[in-house]
């Protein structure tokens, strides 16, 4: 019986996902499209050797930078993962890369190139956030998991709002989005303010180990593009220079936005999920919640 650990970044749940693997003699697959990229091991927070605590992972640093993330293909990637396991504990704060793991995504019908353009253009002219604004007017369930600069994503919804004339969020999930049969589900939820303090916190400790630096190898690499494609969360940011406080404390913000709305997302989708928060409790409640 799979068992799946949710939660905002830096809640605690990947080491929660250990503790559950460990005794019930699993393998934690990571479900987090950043964290199956190679060369991204600090910035997105894949676990190290230490943090693994001897207990198997896959699905880690095994994607070339060269990947461009789409939730369908990830999803079967990391349900053949899944698959071979015995045991597994999936981890992931992505809830639209959790449908996709769960197969409960509809296909998208294909937009017009031109189209296409004409929406990129809008963003160079009126710029992101007057996008975001307009995707809010038309779909406020979909701009609610937007942030106001995602280029990319407020981008594709708007232009597949304007070719099918629907909402973009009625094409994320099929009709059976509940938690599939089978399934042992926990979402690791920190109260608010600790949960902002536990970014600050890992963010810090990402400097520490070196994540300009990471940022900058990848560059020299030749992955530049590669980065600008994928956008993973603060090495942009790193990259654009200036001073190292002032973008460490731009990356901690962005961050702790992120996660508020990744708790959104799973507060509002899963209402039926237990949750722990591993501030308030011990781990052993975790592990009743989860028939363990």
């Amino acid at each position: 019986m799979p068992i799946a650990i949710l939660g905002p970044t830096a809640s605690g749940k990947s080491a929660l996902a250990v503790a559950v693997a460990r005794r019930v003699g699993g393998t934690v697959v990571n479900g987090d499209p950043y964290q199956a990229v190679a060369g991204l091991a600090i910035g997105t927070g894949q676990p190290d050797a230490a943090e693994r605590g001897g207990v198997p992972h896959a699905g880690y640093g095994e994607l070339p930078l060269s990947t461009r993330p789409n939730p369908t293909l990830f999803g079967a990637w990391v349900r053949e993962r899944l698959s071979a396991c015995r045991e597994a504990v999936l981890v992931t704060g992505s809830g639209l890369y959790l449908r996709g793991i769960w197969n409960q995504l509809s296909d998208l019908p294909a937009v017009p190139p031109l189209l296409v353009a004409r929406v990129r253009r809008w963003g160079t002219v009126l710029g992101i956030p007057a996008l975001h604004r307009y995707l809010a007017a038309v779909d406020p369930a979909r701009a609610a998991v937007l942030h106001p600069n995602d280029r990319a994503r407020v981008q594709r919804a708007l232009a597949l709002h304007l070719a099918t004339g629907r909402a973009p969020s009625a094409f994320l999930s099929g009709p059976d989005t509940g938690v599939p049969e089978g399934w042992r589900v926990l979402v690791v939820s920190p109260g608010r303010e600790r949960q902002r303090e536990r970014v600050a916190a890992r963010v810090a400790a990402q400097v520490r180990a070196g994540w300009p630096q990471e940022a900058l190898d990848l560059v020299t690499a030749g992955h530049a593009a590669d980065l600008a494609a994928l956008r993973p969360l603060g090495y942009a940011t790193w990259l654009a220079g200036g001073d190292p406080a002032d973008a460490q404390a731009l990356i901690v913000q962005e961050t702790q936005a992120y996660a508020k709305r990744q708790a959104t997302w799973f507060r509002n989708q899963l209402p039926g999920v237990p949750a722990w928060d591993p501030d308030a409790e011990p781990m052993e409640t975790a592990m009743q919640r989860l028939g363990l």
